[in-house]
């Protein structure tokens, strides 16, 4: 493990029981319900710690076979995009007992998706070195022949913090947060009796408000009154005092927005010039009350509003990626994708984040909009680039419900920089035009299909069909990556 500050710090991990331990670390979260792939790439004769995939672990046993083809191709194939296919990978599967299971239930259970995800991986020609099962706070690995340093009801965990590893993280300033569960509670819907009230001002106010939107008039009138009240929002959170502990600070929040100011927020934000408008409060001291906002307006989209959380969720993606925290910007941008698949801002922001592009230079877009914006401003020096330089967006955006398995950034000198250079300025071009289009032509309170927080939360399937394998993955299994 490596602190690329002014000072550096590793780790050699050699056990199962290190491995075991380093997976939040190497995460920056504690998984659940998880199959996860880390790569390794020989540096120098010592191995090192290259991309991360995580999916969730299908409900169905028959989608297992898919979902570890999916892991294994999306991780080594953004590998090999970046010049540096791993030489080896670590294998983990991580589930609590189900009632009136045992952890060693759990390994049992678990053994055929873990010799899937070394069969997948082996096809790519890449072996797994290591395979783990966590489970109630045990790890068992599946490759060891070994009873005696395997026994049948696992090896305990250790204390969290209190390995070497754990000194050396924090050392390095990485942070283990909770579980993505928790981190998810904070952007879904809420289901206590305000979800109804919530709903009743969302149906009472849409139909005038759409009316408006229509109304080339109207509806330069509904983004101006959108914007005032979501920047008089946004200051009325920035004052309130300080609360410890994340519910009591987001029941704080809600408890400062009105239901109704909540309604006219989530209706106006659907069109695209106004959304475009009020992600432009992305840093300095307007980006943490302008993240607490969309997370609030994000869990008033209730009932049948939940596809209107799209443009709410991906301003907390995008506020959270532009400030630093890649794992809630990974998690909202994908849940905005479950939302609306075909969201575009939200699948070329989530692209971007996966790719690991600079996200100064999609500052630098949204700056320039503000400037062209405002009367007599001057343009940036460094703008956006031109539409001729790309001349189609990308075309695999979006999760797709496979995990967007990204390769750690590659070091300098490695092949195809060039390509890699290009492919970031046509996503950083797409991103400045992203034309997603007014969504208000859709009538509030109706959606598509039903949405979830699976790794696609695609639309229903026809009927009489099948769906495929990755929309029926356990609702937990919304894949994403890390660096």
């Amino acid at each position: 493990m490596t602190n690329h500050g002014e000072t550096t710090a590793q780790v050699t991990l050699r056990t199962a029981a290190e491995l075991a331990d380093a997976l939040p670390y190497l995460l920056g979260y504690r998984p659940e319900d998880s199959m996860v792939l880390v790569a390794l790439h020989d540096s120098g004769g010592k191995g090192r710690f290259g991309g991360r995939a995580r999916l969730g672990i299908p409900t169905h046993e028959e989608d297992w076979e898919e979902a570890a083809r999916q892991l294994a191709r999306g991780l080594v194939t953004a590998s090999e995009r970046r010049g540096a296919k791993p030489e080896q990978l670590v294998a983990y599967v991580c589930q609590e007992p189900f009632p009136g299971e045992r952890g060693r239930d759990v390994k049992r259970r678990l053994a055929r998706l873990a010799h899937l995800l070394r069969i997948q991986c082996g096809d790519l020609d890449v072996p797994v070195i290591e395979a783990l099962c966590i489970s109630d706070g045990r790890y068992w690995s599946y490759c060891c022949p070994a009873g005696e340093c395997c026994p049948e009801d696992g090896t305990p965990m250790g204390l969290p913090g209190t390995s070497v590893l754990a000194a050396a993280a924090t050392y390095a300033g990485i942070q283990v947060r909770g579980t993505l569960k928790e981190l998810r509670a904070r952007l879904q819907p809420w289901e206590a009796a305000a979800a109804r009230e919530q709903e009743a001002a969302l149906d009472a106010g849409g139909p005038a408000l759409v009316t408006r939107i229509l109304d080339e008039a109207g509806r330069a009138e509904v983004a101006e009154e959108t914007v005032v009240l979501a920047e008089r929002v946004i200051h009325r959170l920035a004052s309130a005092p300080p609360v410890a502990g994340t519910l009591p600070a987001d029941l704080r929040d809600d408890g400062l927005i009105g239901h109704d100011e909540a309604a006219r927020l989530i209706l106006g934000l659907q069109d695209r010039e106004t959304r475009d408008r009020a992600a432009a409060w992305m840093e300095g001291e307007e980006a943490a009350p302008a993240l607490r906002l969309w997370r609030a307006l994000a869990r008033r989209c209730v009932g049948p509003y939940a596809e209107h959380a799209a443009p709410p969720l991906t301003l907390a993606g995008w506020v959270a990626w532009s400030t630093g925290d890649e794992l809630e910007a990974r998690e909202a941008l994908a849940m905005a994708l479950g939302a609306d698949p075909d969201y575009l801002f939200a699948r070329l922001l989530h692209q971007a984040c996966n790719e690991g592009l600079d996200v100064e230079s999609i500052r630098r877009c949204l700056r320039a909009g503000r400037a062209a914006a405002t009367p007599g401003a001057a343009s940036p020096e460094d703008g956006p680039a031109s539409a001729a330089e790309a001349p189609e967006a990308p075309k695999e955006a979006g999760p797709s419900g496979a995990a967007e398995a990204m390769e750690a950034p590659a070091p300098a000198g490695e092949p195809d920089q060039a390509a890699r250079l290009r492919r970031r300025r046509r996503l950083r071009s797409a991103l400045a035009a992203a034309g997603d289009g007014p969504r208000v032509a859709r009538a509030p309170g109706r959606r598509r299909g039903p949405t979830g927080p699976g790794p696609t939360g695609g639309r229903a399937p026809r009927a009489g069909t099948r769906p495929p394998a990755a929309t029926r993955t356990h609702s937990k299994g919304t894949g994403e990556t890390t660096n």
